[in-house]
C-alpha cells in the first residue's frame, strides 16, 4: 500500500468512484488512492423497487474490486481520522497516508438507533425499511402479506438520501394493496418531519394530486421517535410543539434518521451540523484549499441523490485539477439534482431542479406528469447509465 497519494479519495461509493474514474481519465493514473473498507458496492436507488417486489436486491450489488478504475489504487481500509492541517489520514489499521489533495466522499450514516425500538425490530412484526441491503426484502414481505388495517410510512426530520424515497414506496404499496384487494379495508398514512410533500412547487402540486387520488392521509411536521412493537404503536413528535402523537400500525415502513459520519466530527472539516463545509459552487473546502467534498457527506444545499453526484463530479474534478496546477477553481455547480418520483407500478414523475428550486428538466415535455416512459427510465436505463457510464467517468 502506498503511503502518499497526489489525490486521495475517502469513500468508494457513487461519489468516490465517479471522481476517481474522471481523474484517471484526465491523466491521473498512478496518482489516485481510494480508501474504502467495503467489499461490496450497492446501487441504492433501485432499493425502492426491490421493496415493492419490482426488482431483486441481487441486481443492486457488485464487487467493489470490479469498480476501482484502472490507474487507481484501492486502500482496503476504513478512515479513522483526518488531519487536514497535516495533509494526512489515519486508517483503522493504524496506517497513516499523506496526500497533496483530498476528496471527501464518505457518504452519510443511517441512524438505526435514532428511533427507539427500530434496530432490534426491523424486519419483524410489520416493521420494515428499504434503507439497507439486509432489510429491503422485509418491505416486500410486509406489503405482500398485508391484510388490511393501518399502513404507515415515515419521513424523518433530517437530511436523507433521496428526499422522495419515503413517499415512493408508499405509492407502490398503495398500488399493491389494490391489486391484493385489501385497499378498501386499509388506511395509508404518511407522517413526515417536513413541512410539505415536496419543496419544488411544480412537483408539489402534482404529488398533492397523487395523494388525493390515492386517498392517503398525510401528516406533516411530525417526526417518528419511537416504536412499540408489542402494542404496534408508533410515537411521533410534532416538530414545533413537541407534543407526542400515538399512531397504531399493522405495517410500518421506516425511513431512519440520517447524519454525518462520526469520523468527520473531529476532523475540522465539518460545519456545526457535521457536514463537510464546502463552497456550494466549487465544492472546495471553505478553510483548506486542497480539500474538496461532494455527495451525501457535504453541506451542499441540494438533495442527496446519485443524480446530484453525477452533476457534481465533473465540476469538482475540473476545479481540483485547476487547483493542483496552481490555478483557482472556476467551474460552477448550480445545485442540479433529480428525483425520479415513482407514483405506482409503471408511473413516474421525473423531478429535476437546481439550488433555487427551479425546475431544470431534461426532456421536452412536462415532467410533472406521471409517465410510463419515465418509469422505464428509472427501472432499466438509469442502472445501466450508473454502472457503465457514471462509475467509469463517462456520464
Amino acid at each position: 500500500m502506498s503511503s502518499h497519494f497526489p489525490f486521495l479519495i475517502l469513500g468508494g461509493g457513487s461519489a468516490g468512484i465517479s471522481v476517481a474514474a474522471r481523474l484517471c481519465r484526465a491523466g491521473g493514473k498512478g496518482k489516485v488512492g481510494i480508501v474504502e473498507p467495503s467489499d461490496v458496492h450497492f446501487y441504492q436507488p433501485l432499493w425502492t423497487l426491490v421493496g415493492a417486489g419490482a426488482a431483486t436486491r441481487e441486481e443492486t450489488r457488485r464487487a467493489e474490486r470490479d469498480l476501482i478504475p484502472n490507474g487507481a489504487e484501492w486502500v482496503h481500509d476504513a478512515v479513522a481520522g483526518i488531519d487536514a492541517p497535516g495533509n494526512a489520514v489515519t486508517l483503522k489499521s493504524g496506517a497513516r497516508i499523506t496526500y497533496d489533495f483530498l476528496v471527501v466522499a464518505l457518504g452519510l450514516m443511517v441512524d438505526w438507533d435514532g428511533v427507539k425500538g427500530l434496530r432490534d425490530n426491523v424486519g419483524k412484526g410489520g416493521i420494515c425499511s428499504n434503507y439497507s441491503f439486509d432489510t429491503v426484502n422485509s418491505t416486500w414481505d410486509a406489503i405482500r402479506n398485508f391484510k388490511g388495517g393501518d399502513a404507515v410510512f415515515t419521513h424523518p426530520a433530517t437530511p436523507i438520501k433521496c428526499g422522495g424515497a419515503p413517499q415512493k414506496i408508499m405509492y407502490l404499496a398503495d398500488d399493491a394493496f389494490r391489486r391484493q384487494n385489501v385497499r378498501e379495508k386499509s388506511t395509508v398514512h404518511f407522517f413526515s418531519g417536513e413541512a410539505g410533500i415536496f419543496k419544488v412547487e411544480k412537483y408539489k402540486k402534482a404529488l398533492e394530486g397523487v395523494i388525493a387520488r390515492k386517498e392517503i392521509k398525510a401528516t406533516f411536521k411530525h417526526n417518528l421517535i419511537e416504536l412499540r412493537p408489542d402494542s404496534r404503536e408508533a410515537i411521533f413528535q410534532q416538530i414545533e410543539t413537541k407534543a407526542e402523537v400515538v399512531q397504531k400500525y399493522d405495517m410500518i415502513h421506516v425511513t431512519p434518521p440520517q447524519k454525518p459520519l462520526a469520523v468527520l466530527a473531529n476532523s475540522g472539516l465539518g460545519n456545526a451540523a457535521g457536514w463537510v463545509d464546502v463552497d456550494k459552487s466549487t465544492m472546495q473546502h471553505t478553510k483548506f484549499p486542497n480539500v474538496y467534498a461532494l455527495g451525501d457527506c457535504s453541506n451542499l444545499p441540494t438533495s442527496k441523490t446519485g443524480a446530484a453526484i453525477r452533476g457534481q463530479a465533473p465540476i469538482l474534478v475540473k476545479n481540483l485539477l485547476a487547483t493542483s496546477k496552481g490555478g483557482a477553481p472556476s467551474a460552477s455547480y448550480d445545485g442540479y439534482t433529480s428525483c425520479p418520483l415513482v407514483t405506482g407500478y409503471g408511473s413516474l414523475i421525473l423531478a429535476e431542479f437546481d439550488y433555487d428550486l427551479n425546475p431544470k428538466e431534461t426532456f421536452p415535455f412536462d415532467q410533472s406528469k406521471e409517465r410510463w416512459s419515465m418509469y422505464q427510465l428509472k427501472r432499466h436505463l438509469l442502472p445501466m447509465m450508473y454502472w457503465n457510464g457514471m462509475l467509469k467517468g463517462k456520464a
